[in-house]
């Protein structure tokens, strides 16, 4: 027999490989230049980063000149969570203002030290407290400290996006600077740094299929810069040391380039996702988070009331479903989501919180198929919870 088809519905945590970006990161691994040598070699090297800076820039809508490249989403949102430097002048931030469902490299708070960063409040659909954001801003006014405010795009765990035009606009009034994580928006919805009004936006290369190991850090402008985490070498016009990964960073701008045709698909993949949460919806004791504000379109987060997420993700991997809770930590252990701690759920209902996310090699028989497995292990958690009660 035949091995086991397996359903992968996990690509908020890390998309498949796309064959662009496999082609492409073996055509890298076959040359032998370092992309910052002037010899043949090395200008072929540096022609494939170049091309990768042009595709994320197009993608994002900016300079390839702003676009410095990095070895994953969590260090572009580390080096941009430091003093910034605005026309060649450092910007002492004073304090660093961050949404409380942020992914962890941001809400730890870069190189910040714990004190001089400050949690923004998010209601019961995870969407930033935009009236907590702004009197926390004129307190900071008060004592004259500049302020960076941090709040990612569109949420890992629930999908839900943020309003970060609106907050961009805010902070900016309140002469803040502005950062925006949007890892998981690329190929899933629009985006573009000018119609978001930030001034640095992060992504990272395996949330659109491109390999683990590459992620950027974009600017509005070259007037917005950031103070370098990694120092020693003249490599990504200084604000990146280090010889470039060019294999991952080639992989990286075939896939952004192919994820700019994902956004013709998002209303199909809306459409599977409300189909998918209607039928889970009638099963018993299951809540569909954030389902009430505007989520990613392929991203869907339930809660089974009396099952937990440790239990249900044991049973669907038996089943040959890959999901995730939404908050697999990186020793691979479930523990309790602080996005949904967060928006005020109950800590049991938290714990039972799985998450469904799919993307660009997904068809539709997988979700039909998801949803039949989805439904027995279910039913085997309400056999169990009356076998307890008798």
């Amino acid at each position: 027999m035949g091995a086991e088809k397996r359903i992968y519905l996990d690509y908020n945590a890390s998309a498949p490989l796309r064959q662009e970006a496999r082609v492409a990161m073996l055509g890298a691994l076959q040359r032998c230049g370092n992309a910052s040598s002037v010899h043949a070699e090395g200008r072929q090297a540096r022609q494939l980063v170049e091309e990768a800076r042009a595709g994320v820039a197009m993608h994002v809508g900016t300079d390839p000149r702003n676009v410095t490249f990095t070895a994953s989403g969590s260090e572009a949102n580390v080096s941009v969570l430091a003093p910034a430097i605005v026309g060649d002048q450092p910007t002492g931030i004073d304090r660093v203002l961050v949404g409380a469902t942020e992914h962890p490299s941001v809400l730890a708070g870069g190189r910040f030290p714990r004190d001089r960063v400050a949690t923004l409040p998010v209601d019961g659909d995870g969407v930033i407290d935009l009236a907590a954001m702004s009197e926390a801003l004129a307190r900071s006014a008060e004592l004259s400290e500049t302020v960076l405010v941090s709040v990612m795009l569109a949420n890992n765990e629930t999908g839900a996006i943020q309003p970060i035009t609106e907050i961009s606009k805010i902070a900016h009034q309140a002469g803040a600077i502005v950062h925006t994580d949007a890892a998981q928006a690329i190929g899933r919805m629009p985006v573009n740094i000018g119609d978001l009004g930030v001034d640095f936006l992060t992504l990272s290369s395996h949330k659109i299929g491109g390999p683990q190991g590459a992620g950027a850090v974009v600017m509005k402008s070259e007037g917005v810069a950031f103070t370098p985490l990694i120092t020693g070498g003249g490599q990504e016009r200084r604000r990146r040391a280090g010889t470039e990964n060019v294999a991952a960073i080639a992989g990286f701008g075939a896939a952004i380039l192919a994820a700019k045709d994902d956004l013709a698909k998002t209303n199909t993949w809306r459409s599977w996702r409300d189909g998918l949460a209607a039928a889970i919806a009638t099963g018993s004791g299951t809540t569909i988070f954030s389902e009430r504000v505007s989520r990613l379109p392929q991203t869907l987060c339930v809660g089974v009331a009396g099952a937990t997420a440790e239990t249900l993700l044991i049973a669907l991997d038996l089943a040959a479903v890959a999901v995730s809770s939404g908050s697999a930590c990186s020793s691979g252990k479930v523990s309790s989501s602080h996005v949904l701690t967060a928006m005020g759920v109950d800590p049991d209902l938290a714990r039972s919180a799985i998450r469904i996310s799919f993307g660009w090699d997904t068809r539709e028989n997988d979700l039909e198929m998801f949803q039949t497995t989805f439904s027995e292990v279910l039913e085997r958690v309400e056999r169990n919870k009356g076998d307890h009660v008798s």
